[in-house]
């Protein structure tokens, strides 16, 4: 039988035993000597960090992406070079409400969170599972985000105050009827679509620049819980997303999914009848019709899950040459806001972890000192620590810049306003009316009603005057299940791995 591995201190020092503590005498004290004993229970007490704030309870994988299609005519970013090209990814799914010991089946908008570890850095592709999001300006953020927090007072999560915003800030119409729609809760996340849902940008390598949007499709086929059906499978486990994604590793049956992407021409912009930079609104598919680029299998389940999951810090600052930004004021906000809770959660050096370390790409940077630095780069010369210098020491790469902007952002601004408007009405209007069959509107309503439940009556009254707008028959469904209490919903039909309809509203 071969010698197992001696137990050590964090410094190295062999454990003399792993079973009691070191007593002055038979009932003496426990002795301030034992050094084992204090790097054991301090290390315990230290061994939880915050928690996200929003996103909180995650599941992850690692696999790989590869291209399968060419879209050079559209971006220079290696990644997407040449067809068969492959590249490594680490993927984080979550929900955004719940706290980290939350219920998996709840119903919520998932998290859908990609790095992809290229040779020009890692880019981060920071999304959701809808096309859309509940505001368009993250001036708003917080408020929202607080509302689908615990109550102050009584800590309990607040219906009254989700509506009570939902109905003061009527663009978020088309994301709740998402929400509440049968797609609020996938069966798992290989079950669900991803998008980058803010408009980016790609350019070509001559400088030409289309504007973008990004959706993971699942080859899994949609599949959705209804609320009793979850109700049903949180009495048994809350961690059912974890539980069937791991049979799944094992089972060799590994999740898949196609990205498309949605292009336009930068001038374009200028000619829309909605504003494409606005995240309450989709691009119809009609006219923007999907591109396949590739394909995304995720097969490996991280040897780790603290230091490969909960350490995963996403960006959508993380960009590389070729893929860029927008006007998209919640995206503008989310490049600020994202690497300051990740420096606040992870700490200063945050990038430099296994998770989040670019594995083919060489970092310099003159980032100094700070708590948790364990790493060099002094690039060979200790005098390079500043710059310019005359050591050799890294400079910047003009090349690496984007090309500048033939539009105006203000002019595209300018022809839609920010204030409640009939334009946040029409795509929502035409997912109900257009999109959804009668079995599905039915259970919309049914849905919608048990949320608002417990909700004071002039909330509810607010909030059905904004269903209204969107169509009459949406609020007069939803106000029909107040009034009968039919709450719960009947069985969700059999699914299949048609497109995800919502997004060509």
């Amino acid at each position: 039988m071969s010698r197992k591995p001696t137990l050590t201190s964090s410094s190295g020092k062999p454990y003399p035993t792993n079973e009691t503590s070191k007593t002055a005498g038979a009932r003496g004290p426990v002795l301030m000597e034992d050094h084992y004993l204090l790097e054991k229970l301090a290390h315990q007490n230290r061994e939880r960090i915050p928690e996200r704030v929003v996103h909180a309870k995650g599941w992850g994988l690692q696999g790989k992406f590869t291209v399968t299609q060419d879209i050079t005519d559209y971006t220079c970013a290696k990644l997407f070079s040449e067809v068969g090209k492959t590249t490594e990814v680490l993927s984080r799914w979550s929900t955004v409400a719940g706290e980290s010991g939350a219920a998996d089946a709840e119903r919520d908008v998932r998290g859908f969170s990609l790095k992809f570890y290229t040779e020009d850095g890692n880019w981060d592709m920071v999304g959701n599972n809808t096309p859309i999001f509940f505001i368009r300006d993250a001036f708003k953020f917080p408020d929202f985000i607080r509302t689908q927090k615990r109550h102050p007072k009584t800590n309990l999560r607040s219906p009254e105050s989700m509506f009570d915003f939902w109905a003061g800030q009527p663009e978020s119409v088309h994301q709740v009827t998402i929400l509440m729609s049968d797609r609020g809760i996938p069966r798992t996340p290989a079950h669900m679509n991803g998008y980058g849902s803010h408009t980016f940008s790609l350019w070509n390598a001559k400088g030409e620049r289309h504007w973008v949007k990004f959706h993971f499709k699942t080859q899994q086929g949609h599949d959705w819980l209804s609320d009793d059906k979850a109700a049903e499978i949180i009495g048994h486990t809350r961690e059912s997303y974890q539980e069937e994604l791991w049979h799944m590793i094992q089972d060799g049956n590994f999740p898949k999914w196609t990205l498309y992407i949605q292009v336009m021409k930068e001038e374009e912009a200028l000619q829309t009848d909605f504003n494409p930079f606005d995240l309450t609104k989709v691009w119809p598919h009609k006219d923007f019709p999907l591109i396949e680029v590739g394909e995304l299998v995720m097969d490996t389940f991280p040897e780790n899950y603290f230091q490969l999951v909960e350490n995963a810090a996403y960006n959508p600052s993380n960009v590389v040459p070729g893929i860029g930004f927008s006007p998209d004021k919640m995206l503008q906000a989310r490049i600020m806001s994202y690497p300051d809770a990740h420096r606040y959660r992870l700490g200063t050096h945050y990038e430099a972890l296994p998770a989040n370390a670019p594995k083919l790409a060489k970092v310099n940077h003159y980032h100094k000192d700070g708590a948790m630095r364990f790493f060099t780069n002094d690039f060979g010369n200790p005098d390079a620590y500043y710059e310019p210098n005359q050591y050799d020491g890294p400079v910047a790469d003009e090349t690496a810049d984007e090309p500048p902007l033939r539009i105006d952002p203000e002019a595209v601004a300018a022809r839609f306003p920010q204030e409640e408007a009939e334009i946040d009405y029409v795509q929502p209007r035409a997912l109900y009316a257009e999109v959804m069959d009668d079995a599905e509107r039915d259970r919309l309503h049914r849905n919608m009603a048990g949320g608002m439940a417990p909700v004071s009556e002039p909330v509810k009254e607010r909030w059905l005057a904004v269903l209204k707008r969107v169509h009459p028959d949406y609020e007069a469904g939803v106000r029909r299940a107040l009034e009968t209490g039919e709450h719960g919903e009947p069985s969700l039909p059999v699914t299949d791995d048609t497109p995800t309809k919502t997004e060509d509203a």
